[in-house]
């Protein structure tokens, strides 16, 4: 089979490597990929939005299933240009209709299906610049820290949680208003501010049957101690440590089966996996969010652990029998911690050579902003690349990611040491 992989970054990268060790694959096209991709397969140049152009690397390279990594394309309805192309129909796409990807594109709409399904989440509202008072009164009736979501897909940064009942509706008008956020702010979620830790967890579905993937943890922050500003993350964990046998069965009886459940009732088809942000207050499971896609760097933590042939659970599941098939994990933690270019998330420089990668033996790098210049490694995005290690458990994973990250070097480069620090 011929295979196309839709992204550029990390979660690419392990999709590419896992996908790769398939005896079901023919060819592995990632598309515009990495220089860790083109290692596992060929990468190819596309801008991903580009249908038409999409459409043609199909045709022209045999491609018999497209994986989309990314959320954007999903978005803006690439599912639907296949089913609606009489050339590309038959091709299985592993990612949700524009509808259904709503679930990750607007937070109001995730709310509404929540609320519906009775899974639990926290308590909101939605506004409009035409009901902005309306906000302002809202915000006036809650606690502070104040919860503030740009509805639309804001690359991670839609998110605000101020303490200042006057900063919140400063905040609101000026997402609002003022456009911060452009047309992902023209609606803004509020809702209560939950308390408690967190942890994700994925699974993939052909809109019937599902199998679920090991939970993980990841870490927005910046800086050590989770301060500092929101990131696209800094490293992962998985499994989450605290993520018993007793937990995952509420998880998957309170949350997982209701979403699956949900969009069989609603009438939404859904092929591909689904990422559900939980956080868990005083022991009560609440859904803080949806993601249509893998998450990053999640993937690159979640991926590794699989052992069943993950190319031929896809493959099942573009032909909706998954249920035919199960899923084998293995018995160990995986830990990945992301080197990323001075200056991230705030402006950065790329074109930085990188050293060393290639004698990490214990770990496996996987790209996520790198390119190969006049045969040169360099650096060429705000996260460059994800260090893996596996481990009897997430101590002994995380210390051989450290020992590995001692071997690489670029000008600026910065990571955070305390990953897993709150486990």
């Amino acid at each position: 089979m011929n295979v196309l992989i839709l992204g550029s970054g990390g979660r690419e990268h392990a999709l590419a490597w896992k996908i790769a060790q398939s005896n079901l694959l023919n060819q592995l096209f990632i598309a515009p990929g990495n220089a860790g991709t083109k290692e596992v397969g060929t990468n190819l140049a596309l801008d991903l939005t580009d249908f038409e152009a999409v459409k043609k690397i199909v045709l022209e390279y045999k491609i018999e299933m497209v994986i989309i990594g990314p959320e954007d394309p999903l978005v803006k309805g690439i599912h639907d240009f296949f089913l609606h192309d009489n050339e590309l129909k038959h091709v299985p796409v592993i990612g949700p209709q524009k509808y259904a990807a709503q679930l990750e594109g607007s937070k109001e709409f995730a709310k509404e299906f929540m609320v519906r399904h009775n899974i639990p989440t926290a308590a909101y509202e939605s506004f409009t610049s035409e009901n902005l008072m309306a906000g302002h009164q809202f915000l006036e009736s809650l606690s502070p820290p104040y919860v503030l979501k740009a509805d639309g897909l804001a690359a991670g940064k839609g998110v605000v949680i101020l303490n200042d009942l006057q900063a919140a509706k400063d905040e609101l008008t000026d997402m609002l208003a003022n456009q911060k956020f452009g047309a992902a702010s023209s609606k803004v979620v509020i809702e209560e501010f939950l308390d408690g830790i967190e942890l994700s967890c994925f699974l993939l579905t052909d809109g019937n049957s599902y199998v679920t993937l090991p939970s993980a943890k990841d870490y927005k922050r910046i800086n050590e101690g989770d301060k500092g500003l929101n990131t696209g993350g800094m490293g992962a964990v998985s499994p989450v440590p605290f993520a018993t046998d007793e937990l995952m069965k509420r998880i998957d009886k309170q949350v997982i089966k209701p979403t699956v459940d949900g969009l069989q009732k609603d009438n939404i088809p859904y092929v591909g996996f689904i990422f559900v942000g939980l956080i868990l207050v005083k022991n009560e499971i609440k859904v803080i969010e949806y993601n249509c896609r893998m998450g990053d760097p999640e993937t690159e933590v979640v991926i590794p652990l699989i052992k069943s042939d993950f190319l031929e659970l896809l493959i099942a599941t573009g032909k909706k029998e998954l249920h035919t098939k199960s899923i084998e994990i293995k018995n160990e933690s995986a830990c990945t911690v992301m080197l990323v270019s001075g200056g991230y998330p705030e402006a950065y420089e790329n074109g930085k050579e990188i050293l060393g990668v290639n004698t990490v033996e214990q770990s496996i790098p996987f790209h996520a902003g790198t390119k190969i210049i006049d045969g040169k490694l360099v650096t060429n995005g705000g996260r460059v690349i994800a260090i893996t290690s596996f481990g009897k458990n997430f101590k002994e994973a995380l210390k051989t990611s450290y020992k590995s990250i001692e071997k690489i070097s670029f000008n600026g480069m910065n990571f955070r040491s305390d990953i897993g620090f709150d486990l």
